[in-house]
């Protein structure tokens, strides 16, 4: 796509992530808007303005999916740009099988999975041999006089329990599904969710 690719991303930076434009306001001000096959197609042929326009139409779903997955608002951020980015190069292997909007979730996921991946591989390279910390398998206590909310009861999560949870019962994947995405065996996958939802009825019963 050319030099395409260098403009869309510096424009798609200058947009906020934890502040995205409602899609209303995302479209064309004169005439109808742009149908979404159009706007792939144009994107996908190195139209910055296109991709522009589906970046703010799913910005909000991209970023609340990133944040959810890793439970830190400004990971969070950062994972959703990447994401952008790679579906910005990427592209042009669409080839409309799904809605754009269910590809870009694959995308996502894919690069939140990733990251993690890469975190865990960096821990264990500086991690002590015999340092091992026990884990905290209790969600965080809210600060006294403060309710209890979902999302915050879901980032408190643990990283596997969190990202299982999300997967299933927020996103509607399968095990199977899960289990392909993350390298986890189906029966760990089940575990994990049971955990997660022990975890979170604990946390929003107390």
């Amino acid at each position: 796509m050319g030099t395409g690719i260098s403009m869309g991303v510096e424009t798609m930076a200058t947009f906020p992530i934890s502040n995205p434009v409602p899609p209303r306001a995302a479209m064309r001000v004169a005439g109808e808007p742009a149908s979404r096959e159009h706007l792939v197609d144009r994107a996908a042929g190195g139209d910055a303005e296109a991709f522009e326009e589906l970046y703010r139409e799913n910005v909000g779903r991209v970023y609340l999916l990133c944040l959810r997955m890793c439970g830190n608002p400004s990971t969070a951020e950062e994972l959703a740009q990447e994401a952008f980015v790679r579906a910005w190069q990427k592209l042009g292997s669409f080839r409309g099988e799904s809605a754009f909007s269910t590809w870009l979730h694959r995308v996502t996921v894919n690069i939140v999975l990733g990251n993690r991946r890469s975190t865990a591989r960096r821990e264990a390279r500086v991690k002590p041999v015999g340092d091992e910390l026990p884990v905290d398998l209790s969600v965080s206590e809210p600060s006294p006089g403060q309710a209890v909310d979902l999302e915050r009861s879901i980032a408190a999560l643990p990283d596997g329990a969190r990202t299982v949870f999300v997967l299933h019962d927020v996103e509607g994947y399968r095990h199977k599904e899960i289990a392909r995405l993350t390298g986890l065996a189906e029966g760990t996958s089940k575990a994990q969710l049971h955990r997660a939802r022990r975890l979170l009825r604990k946390a929003l019963t107390s």
